[in-house]
């Protein structure tokens, strides 16, 4: 540590502020976010989904526990004790639920964001701090003395520059995955779900699309099982499209939670969206239980479905699609995921096959409806029903959907890269063993 840094506890430069334990009697509708643990995501971001809302009344009779721009957030008891998050604008406004705490900076001591990664660097430290129930919590007075070391104020804000640099652009990637995403989805839903192209040219209106896409579609509607589909497509069964199923496999006794090198095992809790990976859950094989098996090896483009697990009568299926490197170079999938390969359908079409109504709701039935281990079996997958298109329109879609995934895959391995330099950096800065100008050559050697 550098001469110039002074060590402090966090409760000299931080306030440290319980939430409140709002009722389930007091949440309405709509009005002022209610923060919980659930919306903290593994990221740190703040997760809205599912949130909850109390009055613009209550909110003003609870004003003390009001969140503002930058606020950290960390769970201080339960399963996701250590947990913590940032608060963003998009959250606002809100208040603090219980189970979390508020840190905020005090004026003039320490820069908030400087905080929010020199906090984040002790919470292993922190969590050793837990005890009392089987759940654990951690008491107050205990972080408050958690010790810190602390630069002048502008070195401070430099350090937190350097690195909230890297995670704003983490943050630009992941917004354009998911907008590529969205724009993929709704390319697929327009032409194989709402067949908006079959009912524009039914009505004699133009379709949109260039005409040698446009000419692919049908100009009418017939009746089938599933309802009115477009003339000339088919109810199909997966089954009857090529359809390949891969298991994967573990090793006797479980997986080796220790291991931290040999073949990279996924499973269900990291099947997520096309060049999205929480590489904090990777699991490993060893190399001679890998060399073994003779399947659940990814090729590339592979679809990954999350096969079996959850709650009775609470199937929720995932899918993924992996490829170009992403999320490793080879890696294969543990007993919990099916990889699908259809060459009739194509790896893009599958894929998004699994996102929608028709095949998502009846792999839900399926699953849910076993007893103690929800799940599905190969040939429930196979027997799946879908309305299928003409090949030259598969075709279409594959090609104007592969250079997206394509750039999503290129993306994520661009955000592993970024998370990675950010990773090794953060605990060299926020202790002092490096300082600002050799932060920045290294970025520079690393082309960020």
């Amino acid at each position: 540590m550098s001469s110039d840094w002074k060590e402090c506890s966090l409760d000299d430069v931080a306030e440290l502020t319980g939430g409140y334990a709002f009722k389930s009697s007091q949440y309405v509708d709509e009005g002022v976010f209610v923060l919980r643990t659930l919306n903290i995501s593994d990221d740190g971001s703040i997760i809205l989904i599912d949130a909850a809302f109390v009055s613009d009344e209550d909110a003003r009779e609870f004003s003390r526990f009001q969140l503002i721009d930058k606020d950290i957030l960390f769970v201080m008891v339960g399963a996701t004790l250590g947990k913590i998050g940032k608060v963003g604008k998009e959250a606002l406004p809100a208040l603090l639920n219980q189970n979390m705490w508020r840190i905020r900076a005090r004026e003039k001591l320490a820069d908030q964001d400087f905080l929010y990664y020199s906090f984040k660097e002790s919470v292993a430290e922190i969590i050793g701090w837990a005890s009392g129930s089987a759940r654990g919590f951690l008491r107050r007075d205990d972080c408050r003395n958690l010790r810190m070391k602390m630069p002048s104020i502008e070195e401070q804000k430099a350090i937190a520059h350097i690195l909230g640099t890297l995670d704003d652009k983490i943050e630009l990637n992941r917004k354009t995955l998911e907008t590529l995403e969205a724009m993929a989805k709704a390319l697929f839903k327009s032409w194989f779900v709402d067949f908006d192209p079959v009912s524009a040219k039914a009505e004699g209106r133009p379709t949109g699309l260039p005409a040698e896409i446009s000419d692919l579609f049908p100009d009418s509607f017939e009746d089938s099982e599933l309802g009115e589909i477009p003339s000339g497509w088919e109810v199909a069964e997966l089954g009857d499209c090529e359809l390949d199923i891969e298991s994967g496999r573990r090793p006797k006794g479980g997986i080796d939670k220790n291991l931290t090198f040999g073949i990279p095992s996924i499973g269900a809790e990291s099947i997520a969206p096309v060049g999205q990976f929480d590489f904090s859950k990777t699991k490993w094989v060893d190399n001679d239980f890998a060399e073994s098996s003779g399947k659940g090896w990814i090729q590339n483009f592979d679809v990954a479905l999350y096969k079996d697990g959850g709650k009775p009568g609470e199937f929720r299926p995932r899918t993924a699609l992996y490829g170009n490197g992403f999320p490793f170079e080879k890696a294969m999938v543990n007993e919990h995921v099916f990889l699908l390969r259809s060459v009739q359908l194509g790896q893009p079409y599958l894929y998004y096959l699994f996102n929608f109504d028709l095949v998502l709701a009846q792999i839900i039935h399926k699953g849910s409806s076993k007893g103690a281990q929800p799940g599905l079996n190969q040939e429930e997958v196979r027997t799946s029903s879908f309305v299928k298109p003409e090949t030259r329109l598969l075709d279409a879609f594959n090609n104007a959907v592969e250079p997206s995934i394509k750039k999503k895959l290129l993306i994520g391995k661009q955000c592993q890269v970024l998370s990675q330099v950010r990773d090794a950096l953060l605990p060299k800065l926020i202790s002092g063993e490096i300082r600002i100008p050799d932060a920045e050559k290294m970025l520079e050697e690393v082309g960020i």
